[in-house]
């Protein structure tokens, strides 16, 4: 670590600069660093050596990101390095390591206040912010035209690479999985409907400005070409730890369908969502499923650890028995 920040002091001008390491969550994909120029300067340095992807990749995302910010989206922007690049390669221990910096997104996490939303205002606020940042950046990304190229959803979600993967003990899941495939195949890709989005925008992934309510989103560290209605998908089933105190399924049901409503409001200031695919959003919900459940074995390849059935039983359970909407209301 010492001697990729020694290289990031010069490759950004940062030599004055204090380095603060953040504790990676369980999962994580890269080594972040906050940078502190003085007490109202702050960047983020974010560190990736895994090996498992190409300068391409980084370029591809944060010409992505620098696209969005430039044309008025509230995400946090990339800073280029003295030499003018979005990403740099640095040299650790004989292999490559790509490291970009960001702006440090204005406000705070969700978690870090207790999951409490700003003092004074509604929660319908909050709500309506999300889904209005979360449509501007839908909107920017329908006119984006790409120098590199993010994967496409199939490039990744495919059953070659989801039967090596998943064990062979979890069949029924896998057959489950590529039902909803040959499903997600036949859904159309046009522009008004398929593009480069997040593909993991929920509350750790965006900052709140509690005086204003204004939403900095970030970590686009995932993004690849889907359809824009995933996105939405992920906002709805985050919408769970919202309505965990109601126990009556039904009503359960209504409250996070109410939190989406708020969202779906702000969404379409930014931009249209036809009725055709938002009555999908069952179908995108099982999706979201389906990349959870991928991710988390993913996350155990990483380690070198088995698989914990418990972790993914709830998912695979609704994809399995055609359970709709994660569960949720039944």
């Amino acid at each position: 670590m010492t001697a990729i920040l020694e290289q990031a002091k010069h490759l950004y001008a940062l030599e004055n600069c204090a380095f603060a390491p953040v504790f990676g969550h369980e999962g994580g994909r890269n080594q972040i660093v906050i940078v502190s120029r003085n007490e109202n300067q702050q960047f983020v340095l974010r560190i990736s050596a895994l090996g498992d992807r190409s300068e391409a990749d980084y370029l591809a995302e944060t010409e992505f990101v620098r696209f969005l910010a430039a044309n008025g989206a509230p995400v946090a922007d990339v800073i280029p390095s003295v030499q003018g690049r979005l990403v740099e390669r640095v040299e650790a221990d004989g292999k490559a390591v790509y490291v970009s910096l960001f702006a440090y997104a204005k406000g705070m996490l969700l978690a870090d206040n207790s999951y409490h939303y700003r003092e004074g205002a509604p929660l319908s606020e909050y709500f309506y912010n999300t889904g209005k940042a979360l449509g501007a950046i839908h909107r920017l990304s329908k006119a984006y035209i790409p120098v590199h190229s993010r994967p496409d959803y199939f490039d990744k979600y495919n059953m070659e690479y989801l039967d090596r993967l998943i064990p062979d003990e979890y069949g029924e899941l896998k057959t489950a999985i590529g039902k909803r495939l040959d499903t997600f195949h036949a859904l159309p890709k046009d522009k008004s409907c398929y593009g480069l989005i997040h593909f993991d925008f929920s509350d750790g992934n965006y900052h709140i400005d509690m005086d204003t309510g204004a939403i900095t989103v970030f970590d686009f560290d995932n993004c690849m070409n889907c359809w824009y209605m995933f996105d939405l998908a992920n906002l709805w089933i985050h919408n769970e730890g919202w309505t965990r105190q109601e126990t009556n399924p039904g009503k359960r049901f209504a409250l996070m369908q109410q939190c989406f409503d708020f969202q779906l409001k702000g969404y379409k200031t930014e931009t249209n969502l036809s009725e055709e695919m938002l009555e999908k959003l069952p179908l995108f919900i099982d999706m979201v499923l389906i990349e959870n459940i991928v991710d988390e074995l993913e996350c155990c390849a990483r380690e070198g650890e088995a698989p914990d059935w418990e972790d993914i039983e709830d998912a695979a359970a609704c994809l399995i028995h055609g359970i709709p909407c994660a569960g949720i209301g039944q």
